[in-house]
């Protein structure tokens, strides 16, 4: 787990990007910074035991904010739910445990940036990649190798 970014440092972020600082929003960068690849139903239940009452819908509408303005980054691995992390603007990708979901940052792929050249860019100005890898982490592995043996 990352440590929490300051209350300060999250309205800051926000200032800088001129967004209004509400308690709510600084609340959710906070956690963000705090749990890297929160699902919707994690950052709003912290954020409730921070502040209260915080409706899901307003953390969606805050997460939405967030991303539009490129704090946050959204990335959707196949069949779980829409992980939101803090944007650190290194085109990082994801290591996905296909057992227990655990979910790691790695750096970018070789090459240079967006990290992986299209084999055909059909005319777009690629800026980025999205990776997700998918496999079983060490701790599933020895598991799965106990249990058979």
């Amino acid at each position: 787990m990352s440590t929490m970014i300051e209350t300060q440092t999250a309205a800051d972020l926000l200032r800088s990007h001129s967004l209004r600082v509400t308690a709510p929003r600084v609340a959710v960068l906070r956690e963000l910074s705090a749990i890297p690849h929160a699902d919707v139903d994690s950052i709003a239940r912290a954020t409730r035991e921070r502040l209260g009452s915080v409706s899901t819908q307003a953390i969606y509408d805050i997460l939405a904010v967030l991303s539009a303005n490129g704090l946050v980054r959204k990335f959707e691995p196949a069949g779980h739910p829409a992980r939101f992390e803090l944007e650190l603007g290194d085109n990082h990708h994801h290591l996905v445990c296909r057992t227990c979901g655990t979910m790691i940052d790695v750096e970018c792929a070789p090459g240079k940036a967006p990290c992986l050249d299209a084999a055909d860019d059909h005319g777009f100005a690629i800026d980025e990649a999205e990776v997700i890898y998918w496999g079983i982490c060490p701790t599933c592995t020895a598991t799965a190798v106990a249990a058979t043996t």
